[in-house]
């Protein structure tokens, strides 16, 4: 028995090892480096190119539950993420180099994966798991296209920008972790009213990079979107987002500022740290004027500046079971972020979840379709099932399908609880979401096993 993986991203990856821990043989494709999209810099599997944070790891938050579930149903990229973590609080944040190097390896030593480095342009034969990322390359995308008989839809990206530590002034930042949860393992940049004014009217001014006139109408995704595009929004925006203040307070001062930007450690050295939410379309020269108006920073070495690019999923409610297998055709899966689901611990998931549902499959066994009281459950039943899209005309009463958004794990897919909890007491609502997540998916384990 032979599968065909089309991409080493994480997804991919994970696919792949979770068919070779079984026995079954892959052909893992993988178009870089020979050809790059406009994120990735290696060659490597699974490297992380928008932030180097898989989230929480706490189970009270979603993508923290997520995490747990991976490794009840053994995960294998997850297990590669914890070996190679770097302090980030409560988060799972790793030193992304390290973990690609670690997974590239762990594949290229795996008897049962070939990796072949080459730009697959059709769909293949057999079965096959494409997990070629929201970044597919156009030939790619077309020959999916054309499979699905429907339109891709398209959103925006954007990568955050990277400094040096060193150049760093700790005169004004200082190390911190909000609500001093877990170590101080962010950088932090305080600002007061004036000093925010000044760096607001120069980021609202500041010129933006182009886009093909192709792209002029793609979406933007609205958990990761463009510093400028939040600003666009008003002047609090920022403060009330990515650069809230509440909860960091520097003990030298004991102050409460009005904004902060905060850095996370984006390598194991402790070298490099990229700036949480600051991901932008700004041209170079701009982010360069904008990164050293904030204090703290006025002479920080910018390592890598930000990008933005076009990213690429299908319409899973219109071609996937909850399986993640196509229902046109059998032995086709789909996994990752191409499916609709955003986010690195999510693409992990959906390609650990099509690799075991492949071998199943393969080996005559019942697939699995997760309780939707599981996160990952929840997450394939949600980008699966139509309903959630169906629109009824209050004119004419005639029914019409929304598009699909991109979805992260988060408590608001899930079934609610049987016993009604407080809404002011989202904590404990939390923490019955995740025992009942856990109970569940252990019962099911024990049941298809």
């Amino acid at each position: 028995m032979e599968v065909k993986i089309i991409g080493a991203g994480l997804a991919g990856s994970e696919a792949a090892l979770q068919l070779s821990k079984r026995g079954i043989n892959v052909k893992l494709y993988e178009m870089r480096p020979k050809k790059m999209t406009g994120a990735h810099v290696t060659g490597d599997c699974a490297e992380f190119v928008c932030s180097n944070s898989l989230g929480s790891s706490d189970i009270t938050n979603a993508c923290g539950l997520l995490k747990k579930e991976m490794e009840l149903l053994g995960g294998e990229l997850i297990k590669i993420a914890y070996e190679n973590s770097v302090p980030a609080g409560n988060a799972l944040a790793i030193a992304r180099e390290d973990f690609s190097q670690a997974v590239t390896k762990k594949i290229e030593d795996d008897s049962n994966i070939e990796i072949i480095k080459e730009e697959v342009t059709t769909i293949p034969d057999g079965n096959v798991i494409i997990a070629s990322g929201p970044l597919t390359s156009d030939a790619f995308a077309e020959a999916i296209q054309n499979f699905t008989d429907s339109e891709h839809l398209h959103f925006f990206d954007a990568i955050a920008p990277i400094v040096e530590v060193d150049s760093i002034n700790f005169d004004k930042a200082f190390w911190a972790s909000r609500y001093d949860k877990g170590e101080a393992s962010y950088i932090n940049c305080p600002m007061n009213k004036e000093e925010y004014e000044k760096f607001y009217n120069i980021l609202i001014n500041a010129p933006r990079i182009e886009q093909h006139s192709v792209d002029k109408d793609s979406k933007y995704f609205e958990s990761c979107l463009p510093i400028e595009v939040l600003a666009s929004r008003g002047v609090d925006t920022l403060r009330f987002g990515p650069m809230k203040p509440v909860g960091l307070i520097d003990k030298r001062t004991g102050l409460e500022n009005y904004a902060v930007v905060q850095l996370r450690q984006d390598n194991s050295a402790k070298t490099l740290f990229n700036l949480v939410g600051f991901q932008t379309n700004l041209k170079w020269g701009a982010q360069k004027e904008l990164l050293h108006s904030i204090p703290g920073l006025e002479d920080a070495n910018i390592v890598r500046y930000g990008v933005m690019h076009r990213n690429t999923f299908i319409n899973s409610s219109q071609i996937l079971n909850q399986t993640l297998e196509t229902r046109k055709r059998e032995g086709l899966f789909f996994a990752g972020q191409i499916t609709g689901t955003e986010g690195y611990t999510e693409s992990i998931a959906t390609g650990m979840l099509a690799g075991i549902n492949m071998a199943r499959k393969l080996s005559g066994r019942q697939m699995l379709e997760l309780p939707k009281e599981t996160m990952l459950g929840a997450l394939a039943f949600y980008i699966t099932d139509k309903a959630h899209l169906k629109h009824i005309s209050s004119k004419d009463n005639s029914v019409r399908y929304l598009p699909p958004q991109p979805i992260n794990s988060n408590w608001g897919i899930l079934p609610p609880l049987e016993k009604r909890v407080s809404k002011k007491d989202k904590k404990l609502k939390n923490e019955l979401l995740a025992q009942r997540s856990t109970e569940r998916l252990k019962l099911y384990i024990q049941t298809i096993s």
